[in-house]
């Protein structure tokens, strides 16, 4: 599955998220974006770059660099915020490109707009005909003196937000969430969320919503109580789309958000969103956990770089602004880093940008918390690696392993994990421990939520016959 930065079409993800190895796979989502021909790459060394090929071609040679390309139908960045500057495109983009284009539908003939204005001042009109009279019946039932005065009701109930509530968990959690605006040095730039990470000042966020202001651009972080603070890029991790900033001069009152267990949510669990989404700060949605492990694959718009999740799917509404915000559990927990969103179409109401239909993604935190800490100490994000290239064909049969590398490369490292683990150009992987892989980009996901040295087991498929062997995996450092 994949989706698009704000307004720009990116090609479709992988089609459905892998399900358990003893559970039937998940449905496709519907309405696949069509693109262009995926190109092969590499999601565990440095994966391989797009390599464009014609329709007639079986195979795409894996390119060693990095970052790789946006795969077959890539997701949406949901973060983006109303864009400021010559682009007028935030950093942060978050419409999702699963779906085939949409065209807005013309208004119907009737009552639109002023029609439901109209009903909406008839009813307040016939409410206030009703009080009035019913207060005047009142007082001449009650005049005894000649008095027409009526006492009014000064009790409202009880307004009291018990803990657990959404009025509770929210006003614990959106003290300790952000705006943050980024901006390059051009100006161009746009908005998107953020959450405090810990006392001294780090804020987590999405790499997408802080990449403009990476190389010497102007980034700031807001509070909900309208204090304003300078920051800086701390660590970004492309491959991951997560970030760190540091505010410049940071308070010393911080309440770090509490950090759940992903591992741990099931679908059907309450959620929670905060974020900015089309720049309206403090905004707050609810949903449910939709689906879990879901693999997406989402772009920046640049065409030549792309982020790999295996994402838990929420309904609560998340539109652009949102990306980088805390996905909270009923209990205030952060479960989630909202990331990316599939739409229907690449805009609508004159912005340009896609908006939400109820199928939002987030980064699992265990994942995010993994990658920010290995931001905050070394500034580098490390990623886990097989060591082979792989096609990122979007197919439903398993991710392939490429029979020739891209400028004298080998598909799979000597001496590398893979190689160490048996593993040949032309085997198909098709589990990942007890998940279904269905293609590369599932596979490049998969693989990310696991740190370097984890040991698992790969199931394969070598001249029509499944296989099974135990790879530990390696590790990359960097982007490229």
């Amino acid at each position: 599955m994949s989706t698009e930065n704000e307004g720009t079409a990116v090609p479709p993800a992988p089609s459905a998220p892998p399900p358990p190895a003893d559970a039937p796979a998940a449905s496709a989502p519907q309405g696949a974006h069509p693109g262009s021909a995926p190109a092969a790459g590499d999601p565990y060394g440095p994966p391989a770059s797009q390599a464009h090929h014609d329709p007639g071609e079986s195979t795409s040679a894996p390119d060693p660099s990095w970052p790789p390309p946006p795969p077959p139908s890539t997701p949406a960045y949901g973060a983006g915020g109303a864009g400021h500057g010559a682009a007028g495109q935030g950093g942060g983009g978050w419409s999702a490109g699963w779906g085939a284009a949409h065209q807005q539908p013309a208004p119907k003939n009737g009552r639109g707009r002023g029609g439901l204005v109209a009903a909406v001042l008839v009813a307040a009109l016939v409410a206030g005909g009703l009080g009035g009279g019913l207060g005047y019946t009142l007082a001449r039932e009650n005049d005894s003196g000649g008095s027409t005065t009526v006492s009014a009701g000064t009790t409202g109930g009880n307004v009291k937000r018990d803990p657990g509530t959404v009025a509770a968990v929210v006003a614990a959690a959106l003290p300790s969430t952000v705006t943050i605006e980024a901006a390059s040095s051009s100006g161009e730039g746009g908005t998107g969320t953020g959450f405090v990470f810990d006392k001294q000042g780090h804020i987590v966020t999405n790499n997408h919503v802080v990449a403009e202001a990476v190389d010497g651009g102007n980034l700031s972080a807001t509070f909900p109580d309208g204090k304003k603070y300078e920051a800086e890029v701390v660590g970004n991790a492309q491959g991951y789309d997560v970030a760190v900033i540091k505010l410049k001069n940071a308070p010393s009152d911080l309440k770090p958000l509490t950090l759940g267990n992903s591992d741990d949510v099931a679908v059907g669990d309450s959620t929670i969103a905060i974020g900015a989404p089309f720049g309206l700060s403090d905004t707050v949605t609810t949903g449910i956990i939709s689906a879990k492990n879901r693999p997406v694959a989402s772009s920046d718009g640049s065409g030549s770089k792309a982020s790999y999740m295996s994402a838990l799917q929420t309904d609560a509404s998340i539109n652009p602004g949102n990306s980088g915000g805390p996905l909270l559990d009923a209990q205030g927990n952060v479960i989630g880093i909202n990331s990316a969103i599939q739409s229907t179409s690449n805009g609508g109401f004159g912005t340009g940008q896609a908006g939400s239909i109820g199928l939002g993604f987030a980064i699992p935190i265990n994942q995010a918390k993994y990658v920010a800490q290995e931001l905050i100490e070394n500034g580098k994000p490390v990623y886990a690696k097989i060591g082979a290239s792989v096609s990122l064909e979007d197919t439903t049969n398993g991710a392939k392993i490429t029979e020739q590398g891209v400028g004298g490369t080998e598909p799979v490292d000597p001496g590398g994990p893979a190689d160490k683990a048996g593993l040949k150009p032309g085997d198909v992987i098709t589990k990942l421990d007890d998940r279904v892989i269905d293609s590369g980009p599932t596979l490049i996901g998969e693989i990310w939520t696991h740190k370097p040295g984890d040991e698992v087991t790969i199931t394969y498929e070598r001249g029509g016959k499944e296989r099974t062997t135990e790879l530990t995996l390696g590790s990359r450092v960097g982007d490229s």
